[in-house]
């Protein structure tokens, strides 16, 4: 049995953000707030959105962080109640959109996000209506119902799910990742490839989910150097663009797996960007799987032209090496206390999605080989 839910309208299409005063009007909107990071308001792209709007975005919130705090969702959400906003548009990568999901789920409550990060506490579905615009290829997150956010006091980085934090319709437009920087280029595009990777061999696939994974691997595998060497070719932004967006639509139902779940004390504990955070065990994973009895993983490379799951794991170590990843851990010279939290803070719930059970010895040898 399977069951497959997608809710968001999708626009995908170069210049598509100059729908976005139409989008506003189908929605009713007439007081939006926009919710992006601080380079876009020095960029002087802040007004210019303020601009596009026809006068229906006038408040904006500029200082989403790459890992969202539940302090900065609270803020957004402190915004929307005092202002009585009636949707949001959320501009920006994954961190943006993350935070802007949940912000616009809690501001008709009178919790805080620490409510719910972590807690076990049933979100509420009511939302007010969200436009998610990516200015990056990497998360997805304009398709999924998860938002991701950081509790510093609390020490814990973690996904939320909640059928309310599916945005209303996602504007995808390529031209606005132009600008994007090549290491920044690499850290989104190797999450876009974990992702479908991780949603084909999870224990949840199921064939829709499956076919949007295969066709996001082979764009992410193709494109992530050329997008890298060459930030304005169009065709290449284009593709990561695309690539991103059906990883989004893979991954939403069954979820991430390993190299997600292990992302997060690498980029909690050590500070490294979520997606070089994934990069740097995908191939570990890919390997474990393979030795161990996953057809999946061979299926899958032998679709995409590779000899065998070992061989596509060497082309995406040479691509990461190429786009100058972070191989290792050696720079953070850890300690063995150090070591100890990254392996325990890997048995995270996604873990549980792999496709074979990982156990801590594993574990233990993947994190002792990076270090």
């Amino acid at each position: 049995m399977w069951e497959y839910l997608q809710p968001v309208r999708i626009i995908f299409g170069n210049g598509t953000i100059n729908r976005l005063a139409e989008e506003i009007a189908k929605m009713n909107g007439s007081n939006g707030l926009l919710i992006t990071s601080e380079s876009f308001e020095k960029r002087g792209f802040v007004e210019h959105i303020k601009q596009i709007s026809n006068g229906r975005i006038n408040l904006s919130y500029c200082h989403v962080s790459a890992n969202p705090t539940v302090i900065e969702c609270d803020k957004c959400a402190d915004i929307l109640r005092q202002n009585h906003c009636d949707f949001v548009l959320a501009m920006g990568g994954g961190s943006v959109m993350d935070c802007a999901k949940a912000a616009a789920t809690f501001c008709l409550t009178d919790n805080h996000s620490t409510d719910y990060l972590g807690t076990g506490k049933t979100i509420p579905e009511s939302h007010l209506p969200l436009i998610a615009v990516p200015t990056t290829s990497g998360t997805g997150s304009e398709v999924t119902c998860v938002s991701v956010l950081s509790d510093h006091e609390r020490g814990i980085k973690s996904p939320m799910n909640s059928s309310g934090f599916y945005p209303t319709v996602a504007i995808i437009d390529p031209e606005l990742t132009y600008t994007v920087p090549p290491h920044i280029t690499a850290c989104t595009g190797f999450d876009v490839l974990c992702h479908a990777i991780e949603a084909y061999w999870n224990i949840h696939h199921q064939p829709i989910c499956d076919d949007l994974a295969i066709h996001a691997v082979r764009l992410a595998l193709e494109n992530i150097v050329q997008a890298y060497d060459n930030p304005l070719d169009k065709q290449a932004r284009e593709n990561m663009a695309e690539a991103s967006v059906t990883a989004g639509l893979a991954f939403n139902m069954p979820k991430t797996t390993s190299a997600h779940a292990c992302s997060y004390p690498l980029t909690n504990q050590l500070g490294i960007a979520h997606g070089e955070a994934c990069a740097m065990t995908i191939t570990h994973f890919i390997r474990f799987n393979a030795d161990n009895g996953c057809d999946r993983i061979e299926n899958l490379a032998g679709m995409l032209g590779y000899h065998d799951a070992h061989g596509m794991a060497d082309a995406i170590d040479t691509m990461r090496e190429h786009t100058g990843m972070m191989l290792n851990l050696k720079s953070f010279n850890l300690t063995d206390e150090q070591l100890e939290a990254l392996i325990q803070g890997s048995k995270h719930p996604n873990l549980l999605n792999n496709p074979i059970p990982v156990p801590e010895e594993f574990l233990r040898t993947m994190y002792t080989k990076l270090r």
